[in-house]
């Protein structure tokens, strides 16, 4: 079959891999029919996380067609149509249990390269490195689903194809910032990053009864398609004193809840952000918290920040003098996608919560490494791009 492959540092290819095949009796052989590119994907296209080999097949947020399923599956059918959760869980586990999913004991079977990373055993998802379990990933023509009774859903026939990819991920990613973050009706929200994930936290702060939800980015088109769909007011940080912006517009407060939703390759204006790049890539840091800072720093005292972008390891001026004195909550999580997806596909269905619009482009497989092009430099106006097989 075909897939795309990671060959090196900014390096992708399609090429020809081996057929995945039932190699547990709770998997499921799944016939991709769309996935999409990933902000998270671009830290290790660019050799930012650990324990990428080359022919490593990337991608993890995907929509299937259930085609084989093994002896101990009980929930799904061959010929469904199934959104599957990019985090792989055993559902038995404490963690499980707990609705705790991207933490599974069970899934990860490399759980040492976590360890010496990360100082504990992280869980496992779908093509995101051999630290994260060393799972084949969803741009391919067919993906093994281990453990497919707990991540699998079937998709309403209300929702579409393209509407159904992002509730893989960027939906429930979202929804859990702002929900694990603490959103209570009447808050005011800022959200930092208008990517998929960033209007997902967006929308669901909304939803669970903010009164009003900042959004903050640098691209036109990105901010653009954040007021017209999800309905958030935006500030673009190279305009403006962000901080300066969120205390005028909360009355001197600053937000009850912010969520930031850039990650490890974090952009600001200024010179400090030439500082923090030069030290990433000579490699003296491994993350650039820059988004995460300014949210501290904005945050009213008191209140809540969660941290949504994904981060490989240490960061350099992590201002915990402010985090203590303010009095802050700060909570960040992998995405807990089972505890959330039932209930976005029905919100999705019921239009609740819109999220075709996010694929800006839609192109074959093939086309691939052109889509992680398009999306990591931002051109024509690239927000998500949408792979389908041929």
């Amino acid at each position: 079959m075909k897939a795309l492959c990671w060959e090196g540092v900014n390096d992708l290819a399609v090429r020809d891999v081996p057929d995945p095949r039932i190699e547990n009796d709770q998997d499921m052989i799944v016939k991709v029919l769309s996935s999409t590119t990933c902000g998270s994907d671009l830290h290790l296209i660019g050799g930012y996380l650990p324990a990428m080999r080359a022919g490593d097949v990337i991608g993890h947020e995907f929509l299937g067609e259930v085609v084989e399923t093994g002896p101990a599956v009980r929930e799904r059918r061959v010929g469904e149509r199934v959104v599957v959760c990019s985090f792989i869980g055993c559902g038995r586990c404490w963690y499980c249990a707990n609705d705790m999913w991207s933490l599974c004991d069970n899934a990860n079977t490399n759980p040492g390269l976590g360890q010496l990373a990360f100082g504990y055993e992280p869980g496992a998802v779908f093509g995101y490195s051999h630290a994260m379990g060393g799972f084949k990933g969803s741009h391919a023509e067919y993906v093994r689903v281990p453990f497919a009774d707990y991540g699998a859903f079937p998709v309403p026939e209300a929702v579409d194809d393209v509407s159904a990819t992002f509730v893989s991920d960027a939906a429930p990613t979202g929804w859990m910032g702002a929900h694990l973050g603490g959103v209570r009706p009447g808050d005011v929200v800022a959200v930092w990053g208008c990517g998929a994930v960033g209007q997902m936290a967006a929308r669901a702060a909304m939803l669970l009864g903010a009164e009003r939800v900042i959004s903050i980015d640098r691209i036109p088109e990105r901010l653009a398609m954040t007021r017209e769909h999800i309905g958030s007011e935006t500030i673009d940080y190279t305009a403006t004193d962000v901080g300066a912006e969120l205390r005028e517009r909360t009355g001197g407060r600053g937000p009850d809840v912010c969520i930031e939703a850039v990650g490890m390759e974090a952009h600001t204006a200024g010179p400090q952000h030439w500082y923090d790049q030069a030290k990433q890539q000579l490699r003296m840091q491994t993350d650039r918290s820059s988004a995460v800072r300014e949210a501290i720093y904005a945050c009213r005292k008191g209140g809540s920040v969660f941290v949504l972008g994904v981060f490989a390891g240490a960061a350099d001026k992590f201002p915990l003098g402010a985090l203590m004195n303010k009095g802050l909550t700060l909570r960040g999580a992998q995405m807990h996608g089972q505890r959330y997806i039932p209930m976005l596909l029905d919100r999705v269905a019921a239009g609740e919560l819109s999220t075709r619009h996010l694929a800006t482009h839609q192109l074959s497989l093939d086309q691939a490494p052109r889509g992680y092009d398009l999306f990591k430099h931002k051109k024509d106006g690239c927000v998500r791009a949408i792979f389908r097989p041929a």
